[in-house]
């Protein structure tokens, strides 16, 4: 069968296929039937389905046979395509439920979807009950046109932009074409109802490719009310509350086939190409995401696979400096000052904590020292044209505009000039920004208290690890009383990290579900900005402490300065003579791994468990032994903000490779294996272990791409503050340029560490068991700081080259910002945002609608008046030759 359309004449060819269906064994002319709706499936309205035009509907023998293979997405009727997917059970409140799904399934009826129920005889637990849904072409058109879902008129001829400059070296990493591309580019426009000879319409059945029809099929659904006719209770409507109070127990739409080679279907494709970990160094196949989940989570594995990309330059780079850094160590003169027996083994260090740490040696240190976004807006411009997400406006859409805000505000404001927020909002406004104020304080404190425990243990730490009487001296050479502390503090923070974020996540969602906002963009913004600014806090927080805190606040020797004061005896800790840079490395690496090491326990290996739990119990059965929606139904659930805590989890580690980089440059290699491993757990999450989502459109990836935008800005000035101050840089360059006469950093250690009598300190501050280490002979010891040394006339004051050092430091951080800021700006001007092809393919596509729009319109017109003339009398119709002409030429 061929159809032609339009002046270009296009052909679409049909072809049947006549062998036995390997499942059920049926013969050629049953698995005809089914293969061709099946076909028309994956290619989402491409193709024709063939059965209402060149074949016959089979008797009722043959229709019997079909209904044996019930892994399918048809009524029993095997024409009717389930469009989604309603299961409840009967319970002791069954009565009531029963009355809401009669007064809900009555009123679905009435907004013309049809349905049909599958007993609970037929299912396998013998108590789920199945109502299918199916949406026929009058509702679709309806609501398409409604939503304005953008449909093909016409094959585009715009030529495609090489994406891929380098093909033949690509090669290894492409897709084969069907994959990457599952159907023809076509210009789009929105639907019309009335215009439908506009449109590229084969066949309406499958016309509205099935990500489309869930979609409008979930729209009905969120509004369709539940009450008796007569009765307007406006908080009885939606399935989303049904499903709250226990009426239905699930709604999906059904999945294709996910492992079957025999049926070959999109799921299947997606499963082949993209979910298995074996091809991790393959491209993703975008397109078929977007075409079966839809745009917004298209864009999330868009964005994801881009990020990926970056990070493996960031990773190289990361590479290169930890390889230089650990080839340079024997050429560090510092090092190997500190760890000369007759340098750094002579120096006697002041102690770092009250009565319970001791004085100690300088070369001690020894061993712990040694183990020390323009292109992604290019990006989504190109994928907003090819996905038809140009013209998408969020808040214009009326799908966007959330069920719970429709029932819930039915008022509208009564003052439009003076624009006052009715008093029930102010007060919502006002608890939920108490409420963040609140949990945000929460983490301050668990913070504080953690800082406490590290003042705490450090005495503890010390007294044990180097008390000579005790058999741990081994030990004691390989951990510090400054390591000890760090990794202990590091741990229990990231439990109460995990502990906070789990009950921060509920308390998020109920404030923002008490806010009400308007649509579904709105309430997500919301709702992210409270979980990052969350977020950022418990995560960062102690890596900020460690970084810009730590052996900032310490005083000096006689007038330390203590946390909460004298009285809690809580000293504030110092930093090791070569800076805080190794603890916040630490502190970076235990808290940014085990976030990653649990994210991916959470998402990979529970559902493994679940799936080996349920096989143990006889609930996982082969794909052909159970209907499609009974396979659906044991599937995990994927929730409204599901992609919600994908892009947190990925923003948060943004974070930590970005603002704590220069501590620890292998950081975006850790993030690189963590993100090959996600893109690869998430497909396969998808694919086998969640419910097909409701696909919805995304223009981009929203709020969170500012929040990317503030935390690279933000991450300049933090770098640019971790070197300057945590790190040593500044310090050594100052005195290789100012005070090093030989320029060879020789005696930048001893240049380093002021003196201090011993006989100065006070009794409060000196070590309980001091003559056991030294004896009498120690007069002096040493401390991290620049000051006076005793018996000079300005005595523990700071010297002049502290004020170097520090005038350094902000020239230093001024000068890096700006140079940052200039060359970004730079690069921005000289990088557009939208590809310059894009553009130039967008503008030519937007004159071809108008020029194929106006012909349109005047076809249209001159089928209208030729009508017209028909049904006037003779008299009226015999106009002169030329009049005709002259109209057409008008027209």
């Amino acid at each position: 069968m061929r159809r032609i359309t339009g002046e270009a004449q296009e052909e679409t060819l049909i072809e049947l296929h006549g062998v036995a269906d390997p499942q059920t064994g049926d013969g050629p002319a049953v698995f005809t039937i089914f293969r061709t709706n099946l076909h028309s499936d994956e290619n989402g309205g491409n193709s024709v389905n063939s059965l209402s035009e060149s074949t016959t509907l089979p008797g009722h023998t043959e229709t019997k046979k079909l209904q044996q293979n019930t892994d399918t997405v048809f009524f029993r009727d095997g024409v009717r395509r389930v469009d989604f997917v309603l299961s409840y059970v009967d319970d002791k409140d069954g009565e009531k439920k029963q009355e809401r799904r009669r007064a809900f399934e009555a009123n679905l009826e009435k907004d013309g979807l049809e349905l049909e129920t599958e007993d609970k005889s037929d299912s396998k637990d013998q108590k789920t009950y199945f109502l299918k849904i199916h949406a026929p072409w009058k509702v679709l058109a309806t609501y398409a046109d409604v939503l304005k879902i953008k449909v093909p008129f016409k094959t585009s001829d715009v030529p495609h932009g090489q994406d891929v400059p380098l093909e033949c070296l690509s090669h290894p990493f492409r897709l084969p074409e069907h994959v990457m591309r599952p159907e023809p580019d076509y210009f789009t426009y929105p639907f019309d109802k009335t215009k439908t000879d506009f449109f590229l319409i084969n066949d309406k059945d499958t016309f509205f490719p099935p990500s489309t029809r869930n979609r409008i099929v979930y729209y009905i659904l969120a509004r369709c009310p539940y009450y008796k006719e007569g009765l307007k209770e406006r908080d009885k409507t939606g399935i989303k509350r049904l499903l709250s109070n226990g009426t239905y127990t699930a709604a999906f739409p059904l999945h294709d086939r996910a492992r079957n080679a025999e049926c070959e279907s999109e799921r299947f494709n997606l499963y082949q190409h993209w979910a298995r970990f074996l091809i991790f160094y393959k491209e993703q196949p975008l397109n078929l995401i977007r075409k079966y989940y839809g745009e917004k989570i298209g864009i999330y594995f868009a964005w994801l696979g881009f990020y990926t990309e970056m990070l493996f330059f960031a990773a190289v780079m990361g590479v290169i400096c930890f390889t230089y850094g650990l080839l340079s160590y024997d050429n560090n003169v510092s090092s190997k000052e500190i760890c000369d027996a007759n340098i750094g083994g002579s120096i006697v260090m002041c102690p770092l904590c009250d009565k319970k740490c001791p004085f100690w040696k300088l070369n001690s240190t020894c061993t712990e020292r040694s183990a020390r976004f323009a292109f992604w807006k290019r990006r989504q411009a190109r994928l907003e044209y090819e996905w038809d997400l140009v013209d998408f406006e969020e808040e214009q859409q009326q799908l966007q505009i959330r069920p719970e805000f429709e029932i819930q505000c039915t008022s509208k404001r009564l003052n439009k000039i003076s624009q006052v927020l009715p008093n029930i909002k102010c007060a919502r406004f006002c608890l939920s920004t108490a409420t963040v104020i609140f949990w945000i304080s929460l983490i301050v404190a668990c913070i504080i208290g953690v800082i406490a425990y590290r003042l705490a243990v450090y005495a503890a730490f010390a007294s044990i690890i180097k008390d000579p009487m005790r058999k741990i001296q081994l030990v004691g050479k390989f951990i510090t009383p400054q390591l000890a502390t760090s990794v202990t503090a590091s741990c229990i923070n990231f439990v109460i990290i995990m502990i906070l974020n789990f009950f921060y996540e509920r308390v998020a969602i109920w404030i923002t579900d008490m806010e009400i906002p308007k649509t579904h963009l709105e309430y997500e913004n919301r709702l992210t900005m409270k979980m990052f600014l969350f977020q950022f806090v418990n995560y960062y927080s102690s890596c900020f402490y460690v970084a810009f805190f730590k052996g900032k606040f310490v005083g000096s020797p006689g007038d330390y300065t203590y946390m909460f004061g004298p009285w809690s005896k809580l000293r504030n800790e110092e930093c090791d003579p070569g800076g805080c840079l190794i603890e916040l490395t630490t502190q970076l690496v235990i808290v940014m791994s085990g976030k990653q090491l649990w994210g991916n326990i959470q998402e990979a290996l529970l559902p493994l468990i679940r799936n080996w739990w349920s096989s143990r119990k006889g609930r996982h059965h082969p794909e052909n032994r159970y209907s499609r929606w009974e396979q659906d139904h044991a599937l995990l659930n994927f929730t409204q903000l599901g992609l919600f805590y994908e892009y947190l989890e990925m923003v948060v580690q943004f974070g930590f490779i970005t603002l704590f980089v220069a501590s620890f440059p292998l950081a975006p290699l850790l993030a690189l294996f963590n993100n090959i491993l996600e893109i690869r757990v998430d497909a396969w999450k998808f694919t086998t272990q969640y419910k097909r989502p409701v696909a919805s459109k995304a223009r981009n990836i929203g709020a969170w791409q500012e929040i990317l935008n503030a935390v690279a800005i933000l991450s300049v000035v933090t770098n640019a503050f971790i070197m300057a101050f945590t790190s040593d840089m500044i310090p050594r360059m100052v005195f290789l340029y100012s005070y090093d006469e030989h320029k060879s950093m020789r005696g930048y250690v001893n240049n380093s560490l002021s003196v201090y009598n011993i006989s100065h300190i006070p009794e409060r501050n000196m070590p309980e068991e001091r003559d056991d280490w030294f004896g009498n002979s120690t007069t002096t010891c040493r401390y991290r700081d620049y000051r006076y040394p005793p018996g000079h006339q300005k005595q523990y004051t700071h010297t002049m080259q502290f004020w170097h050092i520090l005038a350094a430091k902000m020239a230093f951080i001024i000068i890096m910002e700006h140079v940052v800021f200039v060359v970004k700006f730079l690069v921005a001007w000289m990088i557009p945002d939208v590809p310059t092809g894009v553009k130039a393919r967008f503008k030519r596509e937007r004159y071809l609608i108008q020029e194929y729009l106006h012909n349109y319109e005047v076809e249209r017109l001159k089928l209208q008046l030729s009508a017209s003339f028909l049904t006037e009398p003779q008299s009226e119709m015999s106009l002169p030759t030329d009049k005709h002409e002259t109209l057409s030429e008008c027209l």
